[in-house]
């Protein structure tokens, strides 16, 4: 039985919204595979029955039934999905009550949340020996990406559009290729894209933020890139002219030096380099 208290159990109630009964916009069958693939578990056998049928009620009994390391493993991923649709919806995904529910796996799963930097503290961060060679992907990609991570570098004080243009593209491309690698990983996470048939869309079909979303919930992305990522993504956007027009916003040499300083933390982050 997990140690859920009867207030932390209502903030997943209403971040998930299982007063309707359902799960965030689980199916049967999808929440079925959400378990299986989560915590190895059949949430419709008969045990997570006593309360109901539903998807709240069931959910509602494996928080009764199962240790805290479960139920908090299987929040974890419940978490993923609720961000994952949220970004795709537009929304912020770090607010409130995002945080104290991300508090309350913690206290579950034994492990403190990960720290997220403020911006100025993150641009302090300093990434020695950060190499493209260093990362899991196919080689013959190396010479291209490192070829737009200099030109880059070279554009941060006379063109940052340019740089936070190609950080966007190079961040991209090193995603893709991490997936290329972990295709089976990437495809079966909880909040991979998924077409009408539930099945993962292929890697081609999905958004810079659909990659950074499944890195951060694979664990090879830190909750701080994270973060920043999505905040290159977002600039990154603005190759379209009226993007940046409706936005009002000029990105200069700072904003460039943001971006470039996200994908130095995400190379380190995913070649292993940065503890």
């Amino acid at each position: 039985m997990s140690s859920l208290k009867a207030i932390e159990k209502r903030v997943f109630e209403d971040l998930f919204g299982m007063a309707s009964g359902y799960v965030l916009d689980f199916s049967n069958n999808t929440f079925a595979e959400f378990f299986r693939e989560t915590a190895n578990i059949d949430i419709y056998a008969q045990k997570y029955a006593f309360n109901g049928d539903s998807k709240a009620k069931r959910l509602r009994a494996f928080w009764e039934k199962e240790p805290d390391a479960l139920v908090g493993k299987v929040l974890s991923g419940l978490l993923e999905v609720w961000q994952y649709n949220e970004t795709q919806d537009g929304k912020p995904d770090d607010t409130p009550q995002y945080k104290k529910t991300a508090g309350i796996v913690a206290r579950l799963t034994g492990k403190p949340p990960d720290p997220v930097l403020m911006e100025d503290e993150f641009l302090r961060r300093q990434y020695q020996d950060i190499s493209i060679k260093n990362l899991p992907i196919d080689s013959s990609l190396v010479p291209v990406l490192e070829s737009r991570l200099m030109e880059a570098q070279h554009c941060l004080v006379y063109a940052p559009l340019a740089t936070i243009f190609l950080c966007g593209s190079i961040l991209e491309g090193i995603l893709l290729g991490v997936a290329l690698q972990r295709p089976k990983a990437f495809n079966q996470a909880a909040n991979s894209p998924k077409d009408k048939g539930n099945k993962a869309k292929p890697f081609q079909e999905w958004s810079l933020a659909q990659f950074i979303d499944v890195a951060h919930g694979l664990g090879v992305l830190k909750l701080d890139v994270k973060k920043f990522s999505h905040e290159l993504r977002d600039f990154r956007n603005y190759i379209h002219p009226f993007q940046q027009l409706a936005s009002k916003f000029t990105p200069d040499k700072h904003t460039a030096e943001i971006c470039l300083q996200v994908l130095k933390a995400a190379i380190a982050d995913l070649s292993g380099g940065r503890k």
